[in-house]
This record gives structure tokens, sequence and C-alpha cells, in this order.
């Protein structure tokens, strides 16, 4: 039976409402489907607003490959805002697509993709607005599939009760193993209801379905085990690694907004994964090993994905990109193509120590210079050791006179606090360091005329990084640091004049701790924080530090636990941690050794050329580290000086 748009209702309260365009889809790029053409109909949830979720790589990705199947429909939903929730609410409107504005509740699956653990309370809010129970035994065969996915489903413990599964790693494969199941129930019939369906899911072993998963607790609050609850599920469940990225070269019809996006271009992965060892990083540990996209296929991607979305900036996105084996032939291959052109082309993932004049020349070719981000993360070099960045001094003062002697006149230098170890000298040598950089990039360019941009975030403890048993600092702590690093900055008046000075304070990095390495007891807070009005924790505007504390100590105490518990405590090797049953093909053991040598301030190696140290992902993972160089140019195309592409 046909699912009729909303849109009639909708439209009625756009009037009423702050930038009214981003709930009307029509974008160049998107899709509508005959509702009744298709067997399996996927809903696509980035738990943000429209300007940050539409750009989002891994959902457009995973848009594409859905709607190539023929008798798959894929549409897009993004949070709402409050103005328009509360209309919504008042007027019977439910949550619903920006494709063809169908209601969310309609659709197979509701798969949300997770870059925080501060997008939890939206998704709350988008699951009551589209009339889908909150609680996940609540729900019966006439709801979707509550799917999480992303970097935070590698612990999805926190919102274990709100879905109903959770995809670890790469969605590529993975949706379409998924859609098969669903295709292939719904043939037979839905046998067994909704409890046969997330069981089949369930035994790919491969997709997490919490609710055949049981959770015992010591009696001083530390997880006792969490076992399955049925003989056919797993004990363990892996995560998904996508190997050939080339046989996967999305997106292909990028999508191009009508209201403005936090980021308008087209990006392309140009590798996945990071083997440099960073251990605050989870992105870097959980997305191993690397494995490179071919210059040919990234030649082909871009010169197609310009030429049907129009974009006049092309983003080479990885972990760090400039680590791509052959990034300086793709570099200078694509300066050449668009030369003459208004193509410019970007690195917003730079390391320190691997950004080069000949990179800084290509990538200042049309005469435009995108901005330059480089990250020390730590201000000196005893911290840089303790994290494992291996970036001295020295390298980041070569590199920003290269990039001041090129053209530039800001960079941006992120940096975070809180970390392991820190003292309060470890973070006022940020403020030296941004006055040498200040120094030498007036020396360097001849001009008073530099910037400098000092960007400082709090650090958070990641699951399935060697960090992941570290305390945290407590905001204060971290606030008073960062007031004495503005002093430091400015105790030279000619420098500091030129240095920008932004942070996040130490409150919402702690409750993002809390979302990050909580378990299922967490899901009850996060309820209340919602029920409290809790939404777009991600936005500092929105974000009430008092209201996530007041429901802390309202939940919890229940538990025998408390916020510092979860946040400030320092866990043992022997804890059992809640994402010890979800494998990133990381050995724990070498986790546990690398946060021991952290403390040592030892520094490891970079894998991809060395020898193996043994982390454990390649054997448990079936796979392989996958280099070039591949030898090729970028593309054998002629130049496309003719080609004027709209701004």
């Amino acid at each position: 039976m046909s699912v009729r748009s909303v849109f009639p209702q909708l439209e009625q309260l756009l009037p009423r409402v702050s930038k009214p365009i981003q709930y009307v889809g029509g974008e160049l790029g998107a899709v509508v489907k005959d509702w009744d053409a298709t067997t399996v109909r996927w809903a696509l949830m980035y738990p943000d607003a429209y300007e940050v979720g539409l750009p989002n790589q891994g959902v457009q990705i995973l848009y594409e490959v859905l709607n190539e199947q023929e008798d798959v429909l894929a549409e897009r939903t993004y949070a709402v805002w409050p103005d328009l929730e509360a209309l919504m609410k008042e007027n019977g409107v439910p949550q619903f697509t920006v494709d063809a504005h169908r209601p969310v509740k309609a659709f197979d699956v509701l798969g949300l993709s997770f870059a925080t653990e501060l997008g939890y309370t939206n998704m709350l809010s988008a699951l009551d607005l589209a009339g889908i129970p909150l609680m996940s035994a609540d729900r019966d065969e006439s709801h979707p599939i509550v799917l999480a996915g992303g970097h935070a489903s590698f612990n999805p413990e926190p919102i274990a009760d709100f879905i109903d599964a959770a995809v670890l790693g790469d969605g590529e494969e993975a949706v379409l193993e998924i859609t098969g199941i669903i295709r292939e129930w719904k043939a037979e019939g839905c046998p067994g209801g909704r409890d046969e369906l997330l069981l089949r899911l369930a035994r790919t072993e491969s997709i997490y379905v919490p609710r055949f998963y049981d959770v015992d607790y010591l009696p001083d609050g530390r997880i006792q085990r969490v076992v399955p609850n049925r003989p056919d599920v797993p004990f363990r469940v892996a995560k998904r690694t996508t190997m050939d990225l080339d046989a996967w070269p999305y997106p292909k019809k990028p999508l191009v907004p009508l209201a403005e996006t936090v980021h308008e271009r087209y990006a392309v992965e140009i590798f996945r994964g990071c083997t440099r060892g960073c251990r605050f990083c989870q992105a870097g540990m959980i997305t191993r090993p690397v494995r490179e996209r071919s210059i040919t296929t990234v030649g082909q991607m871009i010169k197609e994905g310009l030429e049907y979305s129009g974009f006049s900036e092309v983003g080479l996105l990885s972990l760090s990109s400039a680590d791509h084996s052959e990034i300086g032939d793709m570099c200078s291959g694509l300066a050449e193509q668009y030369e003459g052109t208004n193509v410019s082309l970007s690195l917003p993932s730079t390391r320190v120590d691997a950004f080069n004049i000949d990179l800084a020349q290509e990538l200042s070719k049309n005469g435009r210079r995108t901005g330059l981000t480089f990250a020390p993360e730590g201000g000196s070099e005893r911290i840089r050791k303790v994290i494992n960045k291996m970036v001295t001094e020295e390298d980041l003062i070569r590199t920003v006179v290269t990039a001041y002697t090129n053209g530039w006149r800001q960079v941006k230098l992120y940096f975070m606090c809180g970390l392991p170890t820190e003292t309060d000298d470890d973070v006022l040598q940020i403020g030296r360091m941004a006055h040498e950089v200040i120094k030498a990039g007036r020396a360097a360019a001849g001009t008073k005329d530099i910037r400098c941009t000092v960007s400082i975030g709090g650090f958070v403890p990641k699951p399935h990084t060697p960090f992941q048993w570290a305390p945290m600092v407590r905001p204060e702590v971290i606030d008073a640091r960062l007031q004495m690093l503005k002093q430091e900055i400015n105790s030279d008046r000619s420098l500091g004049r030129a240095i920008g000075y932004r942070y996040h304070d130490g409150e919402p990095s702690l409750i993002e701790g809390l979302l990050s390495r909580g378990d299922r007891r967490v899901g009850a807070v996060i309820r209340r924080v919602w029920e409290k009005g809790g939404r777009f924790d991600g936005w500092s505007e929105h974000f009430s530090y008092t209201r996530w504390v007041e429901a802390c100590a309202e939940v919890l105490p229940g538990f025998g636990v408390d916020l510092d518990w979860f946040t400030t405590r320092e866990r043992q090797h022997s804890e059992v941690l809640p994402w010890d049953h979800l494998d990133s093909g990381l050995d724990k053991d070498w986790l546990w050794q690398d946060w021991q040598d952290s403390t040592s301030e030892f520094e490891q190696d970079d894998c991809r050329w060395t020898p193996c140290f043994d982390c454990g992902v390649c054997p448990s993972m079936d796979t392989e580290i996958q280099i070039g160089p591949t030898g090729k140019k970028l593309l054998p195309l002629t130049p496309v000086n003719s080609l004027r592409l709209p701004a």
C-alpha cells in the first residue's frame, strides 16, 4: 500500500520556523522512487541538523549504494530544530524524510549514523516524532528496525535499550547484506515476526542485537560478564571491513545542498584506515588496516563528481591525507588537470610531518588557498610522546614556514587539553609554540600580516584505544588550564594579537566521556535528559551541563554508581569493559601494553613502514595493509582548461 507524503501538512508550518528550506528536499542528487515498486525501504538519518548532516560522507555513500538496487528505496531524514519539533507535535506531523516526505515509521529500517555520542538525544526526538516506541522491547512488526552505525556504534551499550541492532565498521557491504536478509524474510511472509528477523541479522556474526545479550554486574558496579541469552547468537560480534575501495567509488552523484551547509565541496575518500598509532584516536584504531583508493579511481571520481555537481572545491579526505603513497602525483595531476579553472584542492586532514613545499605549491595553484589545519595535539614534546603523536616542534615550524612562504597568511593549529599525565606546563607550552609560529612566519613571509588560530578541544577517552582505561580530568581543572593558556598567549601583545584562540570548555567533554565509555545503565540518563528538554547536545548553545549532571544524580545512584565512576575513574586491566564483546580486531592485551607504554613516553612506529607490531587487526580480520604506489598516472585525459564550473 502506498505511503502518502506529509508535505501538505508540513508546508503550512514552514513559514513559522527558521531556515525552512532545509526541510523541503529536491536537491541535485536526491532520489525519489515509487514506494510500491520496491521491496525493502530504508530511512537513513544523520542525527543532527540538515546543515551538518547533508554533507556527511557515510550517509551519502549508503544512500547511493542502496538506491542503485532496483527493488530498494532509501530516503534521508535529519534532526529537526526545536521550533519545528514543537509545531510538528502540535499539528500531528510525524518525523519525515526530506526526499518524498514520507513518515519514517513506514520504512523497514531506520538507519542512524553516529559520528558522536552527543547525537543520542536527537535520536530519541526522532523516534518520538515518528511514533516509534523509544524502547526496542516495546516495538512490533509495524515498526522499523532501528539500526545504529558510525564510529559511536563501537560501543552502543548506552543506547542498547533504544536500538534494535548495530553495525560495526564499514557499511557498504553491510547494508546490502541486511537488505538481502529483510528481502528474504518478507518474501517468506515474515515468519517468526520481528524477533526472527533480528535473530537472522544476529546470526551473521557481524550485526549486534543487544536484546540477545545479558549483562551481569559485580557488587562494586563493574561488569561481571556480557553473554548471549540464546544458543544461536555469537559471543563476539566482529566489525565489517570493506577491502577494495576501488570497487566502491562513491559518491558518484553527490548531493548538492539547497541550504547552506558546513561543507560544500566534492569530497573523495582517498584512503581508509590509519596506522600512525595516535593513542587518543579512536578513528585511527577502529578503521585499520590502511586501504588506499588508487590514483586512477580518485581521478575518475573527481572528474565525474565535478561534472555532475558543479562544486568548485575538491576535498581529498582520509584520517591523514598526505600519507597516501601517491599523494604527490595525485595533487600535481589534479592541479595540472584543473589549471585555469575555478577548481581548488584541499587536504582537510594533513599531518604536520607530511606537508611539504611540493604539496603547498600544488594546493595553491589557481590562486585559491583553502584553509590549512595542522594538529600537533600536545604543546610539549613530552605529552606528544605520551599520545604517540610523533611530531617535533621543528617539524611544526618547518611546516608553517612552508605554508607562509607559499602565500598562506593563516594556519589553524589544533590541540587537546586534559590528556593523560598532562600538567599545567604541558598546556602552557601551546602558547609558547604559537609565539614561535608567528615569529617564524613573519620572518619567512617578510610581513607582519601573519595569523595563527589555536583551537583547543577537550580529551575524551574512547573505546578500542589504548586510552580506554584512562581517567578523565575534571572540567574545572581543564578550564583553569585554558585560562592560564589564554594569559600565556597574550603575555607578548605584539605576538598575541596575531593569534586567535578558540576552545571548548571541559563540561561537554566530560558528558561525551560518560556516553563514550558508558554501559546500559547510562541509557536511563540519556532518556531523563531528553525528557527534560535535551536536544542538539553537540551545539554549545543547546547543551546544558547542569541538565546532564542532575540526570546522573537522579538515575545513577540507583545502580550504585555515579558520573565520576564513568568518567574520572581509571580502569584496571582485569575489568570487563562494556564493549569487550564487540570485536574491532584489536587485541586487548596489545592495547593495554600501549597504554602502559604511554606512561613511560615510549613512541610506537607506524606499521605501514616498519615490521608488524602485532596489534591483531590483520590476522583477526583476515585482512592486510593495502599500499601503493601503483605507478599509474592520475587519468589518461586531456586537461580541462576550457571548463568553467559554476561557483
